[in-house]
């Protein structure tokens, strides 16, 4: 089905909404959703004919709402007969279900601080405002910085967005800003897209101020930049298979989503970072069945397991697999309230958390190894019965990264290389010693690899 088609349609659900900030209150904007995945729009203040012409488009048409207000914004906001409110910031316990109790034929969507997400409840969506910029980061003089891996340094979402969705929120937006009075080039937007999309989750698209001006006008770089976007988010939205694939490869990471699981750069973003696949199980979720597939396991806060899973780890251990246990006080680190990062003390006993890990590791291939990706992350997603699996790229750099060669266990015996606009095209599979491996030539924002046997 042809995204102009899928348009048409009426009323999408929300777990396929593709959701953007809308910036504009003419309706001759809508134009720009032709040809576009994008069927869910976020109004600051949306008007009745605004709302009518974007659902005549297809789109679901949501109200934001902020607290603080006296009531009017929800009643203009209703009254524009709107498909649903979100309702961005920390409200009042309740609120949410005082809206919905009193309108039931509209969708309700929380944009909470993280803090406040409660993973594997029956939200239509999971969703937070808070999110660190993706990117490189770079320090005052302009080089590059490295983490505790030794790594350059990413800020990323993608450990956060994936221990809240291994709880199992098929239906996940982040949907932080770009930086204020900044002009944020394309490719950091594409960035942006794929740093949530590999997760599995969603961003809400955001244009800064220069770009909704320019766009407004028609400008021919801006349009070409918003037909990026689209592309990108195309990019995953013709793919909801990957959505529903779970995290592969043999290291478990047991950690508590509502603690360390809710930061960016706590120990799945440093373990992201070495590019060792890594499946996130929540604590509270811990079984025989979780654990099925790996050999190493990293219990990240070994105090606050009931004696049944402790239990479960010391099955895993007799059965041959490896523990990673710390000391006490070894614990799920922490932010400061209303940080989604850790402060310099937390980040130096990670950095002894990382030791220990990485000692564990070795050079071990955990399911996938990549070569040549230092501004890169990747994240490999596996098929239940192993029929068949995919290793998602982004390139955080300003360049592309050419040369990239990935070795991979398992009895994968075709591969195809997918991305953003291109015709997929067959890889070469190459015999290594753990397993097989095949080159990648070039990878300019993202790249999928797609194995089957």
């Amino acid at each position: 089905m042809s995204f102009a088609s899928f348009l048409c349609l009426a009323a999408p659900p929300p777990s396929s909404w593709v959701p953007v900030r809308w910036p504009f209150a003419d309706t001759r904007s809508l134009e720009l959703l032709a040809g576009t995945p994008i069927n869910c729009l976020l109004f600051q203040s949306p008007t009745p004919e605004l709302v009518a012409a974007a659902q005549s488009r297809g789109a679901v048409a949501l109200a934001v709402i902020a607290p603080g207000g006296n009531g009017g914004e929800l009643d203009r906001a209703l009254a524009a007969k709107v498909d649903g409110i979100v309702l961005e910031g920390e409200f009042p316990e309740g609120t949410a279900a005082g809206i919905a109790a009193k309108n039931k034929a509209i969708s309700i969507i929380e944009l909470t601080p993280r803090s406040r997400l409660a993973p594997g409840s029956a939200a239509l969506v999971l969703g937070t405002y808070q999110g660190v910029w993706p990117g490189i980061t770079v320090d005052e003089e302009g080089a590059k910085k490295s983490g505790p891996t030794s790594s350059v340094w990413i800020d990323t979402n993608t450990g956060f967005l994936r221990a809240v969705r291994a709880w199992g929120n098929p239906t996940v937006w982040i949907a932080n800003r770009p930086p204020a009075k900044t002009a944020v080039a394309t490719t950091r937007y594409l960035q942006v897209i794929a740093d949530a999309g590999i997760s599995g989750a969603r961003w809400v698209v955001a244009l800064d101020d220069d770009l909704a001006a320019r766009l407004s006008a028609r400008e021919e770089a801006a349009v070409g930049a918003w037909k990026r976007i689209a592309g990108m988010l195309a990019y995953f939205e013709q793919h909801p298979e990957w959505r529903a694939m779970p995290e592969g490869g043999q290291l478990a990471l047991v950690q508590d989503p509502g603690k360390g699981g809710l930061l960016s750069g706590g120990i799945l973003d440093m373990i992201a970072v070495k590019h060792t696949p890594v499946r996130p199980i929540p604590r509270q979720q811990l079984s025989a069945e979780m654990l099925a597939g790996a050999t190493m396991a990293v219990n990240v806060d070994g105090a606050a397991l009931t004696p049944e899973q402790k239990e479960i780890l010391r099955t895993f251990t007799r059965g041959g697999g490896t523990l990673l246990t710390g000391p006490p006080g070894w614990k799920d680190p922490t932010a400061a309230a209303g940080s989604i990062t850790l402060e310099k003390a937390e980040l130096e006993r990670l950095n002894d958390i990382w030791r220990d890990v990485n000692s564990m590791i070795g050079r071990r291939n955990m399911g996938v190894r990549l070569f040549n990706v230092s501004s890169m992350l990747s994240n490999y997603l596996a098929a239940p019965g192993g029929t068949a699996a995919v290793v998602h790229l982004v390139n955080y750099s300003d360049y592309p990264v050419e040369n990239v060669a990935m070795h991979y266990l398992g009895e994968f015996k075709h591969a195809t290389l997918i991305t953003p606009g291109d015709a997929d095209k067959p890889l070469e599979v190459y015999k290594t010693e753990e397993g097989w491996g095949v080159d990648v030539d070039r990878v300019g924002i993202c790249a999928t690899v797609k194995l089957e046997q």
